[in-house]
């Protein structure tokens, strides 16, 4: 039977897409090997993924473009719209009133409630945010719960109305060192509900799952102990975790250096994935005559200093991509007098740019069918920069795919 899912803080849906699966990625960020069921079929270098377990039933977020990126992709695949647009905090007061209500028999709530009071690139104003949740600055007369660093608490909520069995939040790595946040955050989520939840958090790199680019975020994963079978109660409360009990995946690659040893002849872990080998079919804009996504990039000045201003290494990972204005945007590549190093193609009179929206998302690990720069006003518009934004704030799709069958294993194995 399908598990239901409820996504709040959805996005443009990579995390709803990576735990429902049924994509195409390329090959590199595959380990078949380790997992040769995930595969279904194959086009070149490209693989596409078997469809999980997992349904989303309900998704929220209170951005617009989100919205529309997630409406063009997912209404095609879907019976019905699924996605409701708002505040999370007004979405649980209208429930709390009895005005509308959350699906039932929901399995898992999933959230990656927004980061940037934790970020260490913000302000790290934590839980005292200096923002309401809809974005404006806070006046003395709001209510602090509703600021934008307590929006956790918000989730905690729907997690105590719908008592799904398991729950997943996301958030950046910085929250780990903001003081007593995580502590805070995790005693809360353990406190939720009837016989409360049992918490785990990790920080997981992303290009140890396949991922080609230097992410790093924490997951929160709680399993409700009203469903939990008794002996996994008793395993967890003991600290003796058999790994079919534990909710993380397995790495699936690693870094391998040029000079391999006798233990990267006999490992089963994949390199990671290289830039270059994910974006090598990509046709430079100016010769793409149907992907918008592919064709719109940040014209913004090179800045000299500061974040963005680095040409990436197709050789290697990508930096994390960010939910970014088009001036922190990485280049593709630099001029030679800028100390460009990818001379052949420069010679070849292709430009100085900076990445496109679409090398952005194949960065994500989204596949080339998700639309993300759409400018037909009646086909739910999104901008060059939304598509920038709503990109770098999602959970990359390969990252929740790895949770999703994880889950899949262990489900029988946790609950009643």
């Amino acid at each position: 039977m399908n598990k239901r899912v409820l996504s709040i803080f959805s996005g443009c849906g990579g995390m709803d897409l990576g735990l429902e699966g049924d994509f195409w990625i390329h090959e590199s960020c595959i380990n078949e090997k380790m997992n040769p069921n995930w595969l279904v079929n194959k086009r070149k270098n490209w693989v596409k993924l078997r469809k999980t377990s997992l349904e989303t039933v309900f998704a929220n977020d209170i951005n617009l473009a989100a919205k529309n990126a997630y409406l063009n992709y997912f209404l095609p695949r879907k019976k019905a719209n699924i996605f409701h647009h708002g505040s999370i905090i007004d979405l649980v007061k209208s429930v709390e009133k009895g005005e509308c209500k959350f699906p039932e028999n929901i399995d898992i709530v999933t959230g990656g409630f927004p980061c940037q009071d934790f970020s260490v690139s913000g302000k790290r104003n934590g839980f005292n945010s200096h923002k309401s949740h809809t974005g404006d600055y806070l006046v003395e007369t709001e209510d602090t719960v509703e600021n934008r660093g307590m929006l956790y608490y918000w989730m905690k909520k729907v997690i105590e109305i719908t008592q799904p069995k398991l729950f997943i939040a996301e958030n950046v790595k910085g929250l780990t060192s903001l003081g007593n946040a995580k502590e805070i955050i995790q005693k809360d989520f353990a406190n939720t509900g009837k016989d409360g939840y049992i918490i785990m958090a990790k920080l997981l790199f992303a290009p140890d799952y396949g991922i080609p680019q230097t992410r790093e975020r924490i997951f929160f994963v709680g399993l409700n102990k009203t469903h939990l079978k008794p002996s996994i109660i008793k395993a967890f409360e003991h600290g003796n975790i058999p790994p079919e009990y534990n909710p993380f995946p397995l790495p699936t690659h690693k870094k391998v250096s040029q000079q391999m040893d006798l233990s990267d002849l006999f490992s089963t872990l994949k390199p990671y994935p290289k830039l270059g080998d994910i974006l090598a079919d990509l046709k430079e804009p100016e010769a793409e005559e149907l992907d918008l996504a592919q064709k719109s990039y940040s014209q913004a000045k090179y800045l000299g200093k500061g974040q963005g201003q680095i040409e990436v290494n197709l050789e290697g990972l990508a930096p994390t991509i960010r939910a970014e204005h088009h001036g922190n945007i990485e280049y593709r590549r630099l001029s030679q007098e800028l100390g460009g190093k990818y001379i052949s193609e420069l010679e070849k009179r292709l430009k100085m740019r900076r990445l496109t929206v679409r090398e952005c998302a194949r960065i994500q690990t989204f596949p080339d069918d998700y639309q993300f720069v759409i400018n037909k006003p009646n086909n739910y518009p999104i901008s060059t920069s939304q598509a920038y934004k709503i990109i770098g704030n999602a959970v990359p799709p390969l990252l929740a795919y790895h949770l999703a069958t994880k889950l899949e294993k262990n489900w029988d194995f946790l609950f009643n």
